[in-house]
């Protein structure tokens, strides 16, 4: 079985669906406030109404026939016995459907991005691939270079990749290579590219997820092998570090709190594209949000007693959720100054006394820790991998 299916998460996009009846709305350089003026006004119309309704209608069928359905249970992921949250995607449900349709020893190559061997929503494929399938290769082009891309009006940077298996048995061991740019490379691989990947050491390195962290050679497996003397950052013992992470405001939940003007009494909101290594004035704010009704929202969300004092009010540690594993740097973070408010594009802790505060901002700019979360990720620096980091305490 061969297949290239297509890489669409399930779920509705207002700007996509929309874009037909008003060339003016843009998927891309359009703010939120624009896109929901313009939205008010196009569903002001009762045809236009009447389309969109249905058309969001559809959705929450097909996300709860595709979560219970038995013939696609590996698209949940049950991480520290939660449920990973995640949107659904064409391509898993294309991959899971595969192995249903293959035959004993049948086998299958497949295109699809790299999210499925590092983001924490494929977990549960990833167990069936290693654990009912034999994958005899995992071959990952990233799609530009200087010679120009793989697949047209995919971005530059995107990761995607070749996926061979063999139904039946179980993966001890497979032929793997990354981040490569040119497609005749796949002649000579398995064999003269590439390096072999020990399940064992896959599952040491990545215990809760069974991410595979994109080693470039034996060496790179060796420095991965040996950062795990160090404690993660997640890890609750003893003199490690017990890190606690958190998320403050939706950049479109809570986006009726925006204001495009500073004024008294206003607090600047800060998105991910605003920080940088060691810095948090990277970029200047778009929004500010009222104090007041900024702090009554986080008071009724946390359940907290008001007169408390809040995180926003003290300094905090704060990293960067979008940043992918082809940009200059991946590990972004910076020390947040006091009376901000973040949008969900920065991941932040404020358990840190200063000093350590300071420490772990530099640990976590280091080269070293931006190779290790280089590894792992493709598009975002979310929590889970963040708490998997092995920094020294």
């Amino acid at each position: 079985m061969i297949a290239n299916p297509p890489w669409d998460v399930v779920k509705p996009n207002g700007k996509e669906f929309l874009q037909s009846f008003a060339p003016t709305i843009s998927k891309n350089n359009m703010t939120i406030k624009d896109f929901e003026k313009e939205k008010g006004k196009l569903l002001a119309d009762p045809a236009i109404r009447a389309e969109w309704l249905a058309y969001q209608s559809g959705y929450p069928h097909l996300n709860a026939y595709f979560r219970r359905s038995e013939q696609f249970s590996s698209q949940t992921s049950v991480v520290n016995g939660k449920t990973a949250g995640t949107d659904l995607n064409l391509y898993k449900l294309f991959l899971e459907q595969t192995f249903r349709l293959l035959r004993d020893s049948g086998e299958c190559g497949i295109v699809i991005p790299s999210g499925i061997y590092t983001d924490l929503g494929a977990k549960g494929l990833r167990e069936l691939l290693f654990g009912k399938t034999e994958v005899t290769g995992l071959f990952c082009f990233e799609n530009g270079s200087s010679n120009g891309v793989i697949f047209e009006n995919v971005h530059r940077s995107f990761k995607f990749v070749v996926l061979s298996f063999r139904k039946g048995g179980e993966t001890n061991d497979f032929p793997a290579a990354f981040m490569r740019h040119d497609v005749r490379d796949l002649k000579d691989f398995p064999g003269g590219i590439g390096m072999t990947l020990n399940m064992d050491l896959v599952r040491r390195l990545s215990p809760d997820s069974l991410s595979v962290m994109e080693f470039k050679s034996e060496l790179d497996a060796e420095i991965a092998e040996k950062m795990l003397r160090f404690p993660l950052l997640g890890e609750r013992l003893d003199e490690a570090w017990n890190l606690k992470l958190a998320r403050e405001l939706h950049m479109t939940d809570d986006s009726h709190m925006f204001r495009s003007e500073q004024k008294p009494g206003r607090l600047p909101l800060f998105e991910g594209k605003m920080i940088h290594q060691f810095r948090h004035d990277f970029a200047t704010p778009k929004y500010w949000i009222d104090e007041k009704e900024g702090r009554a929202g986080l008071l009724k969300r946390n359940e907290i007693e008001s007169g408390q004092i809040m995180h926003y009010q003290g300094y905090r540690l704060g990293f960067r959720d979008i940043a992918a594993s082809t940009n200059e740097r991946t590990l972004i973070a910076t020390a947040l100054p006091a009376n901000v408010l973040l949008g969900n594009t920065i991941n932040y802790s404020a358990s840190l006394e200063d000093s350590n505060l300071l420490f772990l901002v530099g640990a976590l700019n280091s080269f070293t820790a931006d190779w290790v979360m280089r590894q792992k990720i493709s598009s975002h620096v979310n929590q889970f991998y963040f708490y998997q980091l092995p920094i020294p305490g």
